[in-house]
């Protein structure tokens, strides 16, 4: 898939304002609309066209495309970056024209960037003096694993886009404590009351709902409440059987590695992962990690195992372990 440059598309400068982008576009939609244009290829241009218009003239779009596109050029190979869009605020706008365009509308391009985004309706013309709830934000936030184990309240930076009265995409900050549930999963909706949009004419303001989703993190990998944790052993350990000891996201552990354990054997813990409803499972994963071999004696170990054990780890009969 390749990046877009909706700039180049509507043919307007990166600081172009929304006068002049709203310009442009009128001028190619004469061009380009398929019922009276004699371009080829006029449809296939228009649906580009209306994407840019639909990204550019929406403030939160194109302030987070704008994010995207200062570390990619068009052409480019492009898989949207994990978390690109954390912290930003979206308040769930439809399109700018109306239009109700659907998902056949856009590229593959503009749905790898917000396809998730939550769309809504606009404000019905004609309703200034009526008194109306306001829209709902919507933003993804990362925390660590450990938050969902225990409970706990973070400062959350949140960023919101808006207008300057040059018509030009500023980004305001605001810093929310929140409280972060204990057996929270990724995926899952804490909504703030009255953090999203102000009313109109009296109107209720709207609420604010974080999508959480946990920190990358190489220990770790989560699948609704169960956790899977990489353990490293020694060869011995895996070989001869151990108690170790264990740090997992709820405390440290002490678990038995049974004899002739392979990398990749899964010790699984019952209760012991996200204490969701249910409570999740905790597997411990081996993974055998080899000692270096960085003195005299520790080569002779290596050697001597090399001679006498005669394995050899391609051969398919010789990863069956007897008892």
């Amino acid at each position: 898939m390749e990046f877009k440059d909706y700039y180049k598309i509507l043919g307007v400068a990166k600081t172009a304002d929304d006068a002049e982008i709203k310009k442009a576009y009128r001028k190619l939609a004469r061009k380009y609309h398929p019922d009276v244009s004699q371009e080829p290829a006029a449809e296939a241009r228009m649906k580009e066209i209306n994407e840019a218009r639909e990204v550019l003239s929406d403030v939160e779009k194109r302030a987070a495309y704008d994010g995207l596109g200062s570390r990619h050029r068009a052409g480019q190979d492009f898989n949207p970056p994990p978390g690109w869009n954390t912290g930003f605020e979206f308040s769930g706008r439809g399109a700018p024209d109306g239009s109700g365009r659907g998902p056949e509308d856009f590229s593959d391009f503009f749905a790898s960037i917000f396809g998730n985004i939550q769309r809504g309706g606009h404000r019905p013309h004609g309703a200034e003096n009526q008194q109306m709830r306001g829209e709902d934000h919507h933003a993804k936030v990362m925390i660590d694993l450990a938050d969902a184990y225990m409970g706990t309240t973070r400062m959350i930076t949140l960023r919101a886009a808006r207008l300057d009265e040059s018509g030009h995409v500023v980004n305001d900050e605001r810093t929310l404590n929140v409280k972060i549930p204990k057996g929270v999963t990724s995926g899952q909706h804490i909504r703030l009351a009255g953090q999203g949009s102000a009313g109109f004419a009296g109107g209720a303001a709207g609420d604010l709902f974080l999508e959480i989703h946990f920190k990358a993190d190489a220990r770790y990998r989560v699948d609704g409440g169960d956790v899977t944790e990489i353990v490293p052993v020694a060869p011995w350990e895996a070989m001869l059987g151990a108690a170790i000891e264990v740090d997992t996201p709820s405390g440290k552990v002490e678990v038995k590695v049974p004899p002739k354990s392979q990398a990749g054997r899964k010790l699984r813990l019952k209760g012991r992962g996200i204490p969701s409803e249910p409570p999740g499972d905790l597997y411990l994963e081996l993974s055998i990690v080899l000692p270096p071999a960085e003195t005299k004696s520790a080569r002779e170990l290596y050697e001597t195992m090399a001679r006498e054990m005669a394995f050899n780890p391609r051969h398919p009969h010789q990863h069956a372990m007897k008892e």
